[in-house]
């Protein structure tokens, strides 16, 4: 039985914040000028949505 509960809205920041970067990531990998642009844009999209995951997971 959970006899602590946490109120914090920072589940919620984190993702919103890190679902946005996910957002330019994958915008680079689409219009990204060549090659190595939308490698990083994929980098940083797989990145950033990771982060989204575990940042809601870690202030739950």
């Amino acid at each position: 039985m959970e006899t602590k509960t946490v109120k914090s809205d920072k589940s919620i920041g984190f993702a919103a914040l890190f679902s946005v970067l996910t957002l330019v990531g994958a915008g680079l990998m689409i219009g990204g000028p060549d090659q190595l642009t939308k490698a990083l844009g994929f980098a940083v999209a797989i990145a950033a949505a990771s982060l989204a995951v575990a940042g809601a997971h870690a202030f739950q």
